[in-house]
């Protein structure tokens, strides 16, 4: 069987937690913890990086430093995970669904525009696979009306728009170290802050509300209780974790997009044909190899290929359902919108295995069923 992920492991993520348990200190916020900020502070160019327990808790942590009021609006991509939208939802915003590019599963910034009332404090684009939405447009437009930028950068770590690396251009940013990920921590998250006026209070929110950061630095002689928050940092394990990932992510990165590459010349003449659509990676974005997928013709093509692929020992997946069109949404909002492109996703996207440990052979398998499904239905 070819399993559509599978979790690695650099063989130093026991060493490391082994570490962080015998130091003593199992809570957040000790050297791992800081290691691994710092690491991405020093590598992207943050202002201040903060590891969460999740990146739905980095988001989370977002909503709250937007500061939305109840009926506040938040332009989010209905084709993406529920936690995009939901944790806006947490703080009483409501939500506001924005279609996809006609050939990207990005939110289509073209389109933004038109999205925007007088109520509108957030943008939160998406980089779908790892590929970076069109920033400069969606900065042009926030910029322009006083919006605040949040990045779901979930699926793209050391990924990049125009040399600079995704998470660092909106104001505050959200990444994922859940196991389906480049680089993992089994869950884990982090939140990138590039704007100064939110890094003293992401701090409290992050620790219970409190300043117990400060305290801990010496930059106060005690610490209380001064804004909301909740228990957001991970444990010392987790960071160890992620530590051992973190250093070997030039590595993982290589292989991937060699894996990547592999599918996409593999999968070439196929889609000249027209039996689907490859990945577009747009002239301004990088490629960090998060997944490789197809869109085939049809949600019933895209089942039967599933099926037939299932039947010879290959697990593929489909994505995200339209969040427009969930059950939520529709007892929640009247207005439900007609949004093409992100429905064409959902009913005919398929996610094809990739993790670190498939071979170039697998990769070949998988390539000749797909040829050998399509030339026997053509």
């Amino acid at each position: 069987m070819i399993p559509f992920n599978k979790p690695f492991l650099t063989g130093k993520e026991a060493h490391y937690m082994y570490q962080a348990v015998y130091t003593g200190k199992l809570s957040g916020n000790g050297a791992f913890t800081k290691k691994c900020q710092r690491y991405f502070e020093e590598k992207y160019g943050f202002k201040k990086c903060l590891l969460t327990t999740s990146c739905t808790d980095a988001l989370e942590m977002c909503a709250i430093l937007c500061d939305l009021k109840p009926e506040d609006e938040v332009i989010v991509p209905s084709y993406t995970f529920v936690s995009s939208a939901l944790a806006f939802v947490r703080q009483g915003a409501r939500i506001v669904f924005a279609d996809s590019m006609a050939n990207n599963p990005n939110i289509d910034a073209e389109k933004l525009e038109s999205l925007i009332t007088d109520k509108t404090k957030v943008i939160v684009p998406v980089h779908y696979a790892g590929v970076a939405c069109d920033m400069d447009k969606i900065m042009d437009i926030a910029n322009k009306y006083n919006i605040l930028v949040v990045e779901d950068a979930a699926q793209a770590i050391d990924s990049y728009y125009k040399g600079r690396a995704l998470g660092t251009i909106g104001h505050l940013s959200a990444f994922s170290f859940h196991e389906t990920k480049n680089i993992i921590a089994g869950e884990g998250g982090l939140l990138g802050i590039n704007d100064e006026r939110f890094i003293r209070r992401s701090e409290v929110i992050w620790e219970k509300g409190t300043n117990r950061s400060e305290f801990f630095r010496g930059e106060v002689n005690k610490y209380g209780w001064c804004d909301t928050g909740s228990s957001f940092l991970p444990s010392e394990v987790i960071a160890a974790f992620l530590w051992a990932q973190l250093e070997n992510l030039d590595m993982i990165q290589h292989k991937r997009k060699e894996l990547w590459n592999y599918y996409f010349n593999g999968l070439q003449a196929l889609s000249k044909e027209g039996f689907f659509r490859l990945p577009q990676i747009s002239k301004y974005a990088t490629n960090n190899a998060h997944m490789f997928y197809i869109v085939c013709r049809s949600l019933d093509e895209r089942s039967v290929l599933i099926k037939y692929l299932k039947d010879h020992s290959v697990s593929a997946v489909f994505h995200y359902l339209s969040l427009h069109k969930s059950d939520y949404y529709k007892t929640n909002y009247v207005e439900i919108p007609d949004l093409p492109q992100c429905d064409l996703y959902a009913d005919c996207l398929v996610r094809l295995p990739m993790f670190y440990e498939l071979q170039s052979e697998d990769v070949e398998i998988v390539v000749k069923l797909i040829s050998t499904f399509y030339k026997s239905r053509d």
